[in-house]
């Protein structure tokens, strides 16, 4: 993008004045790098979420911001129920709740290194992969409703992992207001076999090493100790969450003239909060919510299973699980006084600071942790919320790098053993079904994620805690 077309408020924050329709201004948190490295979508997708009724404060973007459906990927914005504020189905994309968990081995990489091909065929086997994977857990009408209102929590009731993990899930675990009534029977029978299933595209599991501490009494109230490995699980809601995304945009596109809504953007479809199909698609987006922490949590209680054989009493305790494709309703300050918001954050992650009640006992003092996923041969990182990061972007940070070229550009340019092949020579084994999907997420598809990492650190969005290099990878 040129940065030109910013008015520059800091190093790290640029601002898109009112202007036109925008009912606020747009807010790009980025370096002088990212920001010109930036596809020009990103500004016109920025100023599109800006003209929504009901937006507060601001249309913030993340340092990993690029073109998405609607709202940018790493797009965030909050809108007041009370001032005719509107939710977007858009703003939430299509792989509602795909997010992050962190599990803590206790191992040394030198633990794991002479065992890494033997260690990765297993969990290749044992969690199911890959575009249209079906996993070992079949969903009834009954089951169905139960997961979809239960979360983790359901998940956890039915064996898949032990009642502590749930302490340190968002939402404990459980999203509350989920209506399963408002998911259809497309979306359930998308899912009846899809439970425990990592699916395809950015989606991984992934063994990494403890490379590098940068804040150590962080990192030593999260658990995370130099040379030790951890496991990264990054999937969402699958095919249920999708298929709710597409019928909601499609039903929201049709009613905006009823509802008076002039939409900038077909893709930015929308409904009134208090409309009935705004409560409806909250009810449904929720439920979603639900079923990735249940399909995470059954992910979970696979991998510790591998983990058994090749370790035993090896325990692999859940540090945190955050979301990162939701619409949150929480109480933020505007204006000097507090309002209760729903909060979007599309390829944004809840970054809360100390003390905030949301957070695990166990971190309250410290802050909530950021899980940054990396892109399959790059580094993923630990960050800890800060309680700057309130004022700047509603308690919100980045979730990954971003990408810089689109699958098929990746496609075009790698080819998927070439990208295999390259990793090996790293040390890093992969295993996946896909040679294409593996070329379409090949490293250099990736923005430095690093560059995006210490962007939000700089910028104040979240402070960064650990760096974590991976040495087994689970693809989709």
């Amino acid at each position: 993008m040129n940065i030109k077309a910013f008015e520059r408020l800091s190093k790290y924050e640029w601002q898109i004045p009112k202007s036109g329709n925008m009912r606020v201004p747009g807010i790009i948190y980025a370096t002088e790098t990212l920001i010109g490295a930036m596809d020009d979508k990103v500004r016109e997708q920025v100023v599109n979420v800006a003209c929504l009724p009901g937006i507060v404060k601001a249309s913030y973007a993340m340092p990993d911001a690029h073109w998405g459906y609607g709202f940018p990927i790493g797009g965030v914005a909050a809108f007041d129920a009370d001032e005719d504020g509107v939710v977007s189905a858009g703003g939430v994309g299509f792989d509602i709740s795909c997010g992050v968990r962190c599990l803590r081995t206790g191992l040394a990489r030198d633990a794991i290194e002479p065992l890494k091909d033997a260690l990765a065929d297993r969990l290749y086997r044992q969690v199911p992969v890959g575009l249209g994977s079906r996993g070992r857990v079949h969903l009834d009408a009954a089951a169905m409703d139960a997961m979809l209102t239960g979360g983790a929590r359901w998940a956890v009731g039915q064996g898949w992992g032990s009642p502590e993990d749930l302490a340190h899930i968002e939402e404990q675990g459980r999203m509350a207001g989920a209506r399963a009534e408002a998911v259809s029977d497309h979306a359930r029978k998308r899912q009846r076999d899809e439970m425990g299933t990592l699916g395809s595209g950015n989606h991984y599991l992934e063994v990494q090493e403890v490379s590098d501490i940068f804040e150590p009494l962080t990192a030593e109230a999260f658990g995370l100790r130099q040379g030790e490995v951890v496991v990264f699980i990054h999937c969402g809601s699958r095919g249920l969450g999708h298929q709710i995304g597409t019928e909601f945009l499609k039903s929201m596109a049709v009613a905006a003239g009823r509802f008076n809504i002039e939409l900038p953007d077909r893709e930015l479809a929308c409904a009134p909060i208090r409309s009935d199909l705004g409560q409806r698609y909250l009810g449904a987006m929720r439920a979603a919510i639900n079923c990735a922490l249940a399909n995470r949590q059954i992910i979970t209680h696979l991998t510790r299973g591998v983990f058994a054989e090749f370790f035993p009493g090896v325990s692999l305790d859940l540090l945190y699980d955050v979301s990162h494709n939701t619409c949150k309703v929480e109480e933020h300050e505007v204006d000097g006084s507090r309002r209760r918001l729903f909060v979007h954050r599309k390829g944004a992650t809840r970054a809360f600071g100390p003390g905030h009640s949301e957070i695990p006992a166990a971190f309250r003092d410290v802050g909530q942790p950021v899980l940054i996923g990396g892109s399959m041969g790059t580094w993923s990182h630990v960050l800890v919320g800060d309680s700057a990061a309130e004022a700047l972007s509603f308690s919100s940070a980045c979730h990954g790098a971003g990408r810089a070229m689109s699958r098929r550009q990746a496609f075009k340019t790698w080819k998927g053993q070439q990208v295999l092949d390259g990793l090996r020579e790293q040390g890093i084994i992969v295993r996946s079904p896909s040679p294409r999907g593996v070329a379409e997420e090949a490293p250099h598809a990736y923005k430095d994620v690093d560059a995006v990492v210490n962007a939000a650190d700089q910028a104040g969005l979240a402070r960064k805690v650990a760096r974590l290099r991976p040495m087994v990878c689970i693809k989709g």
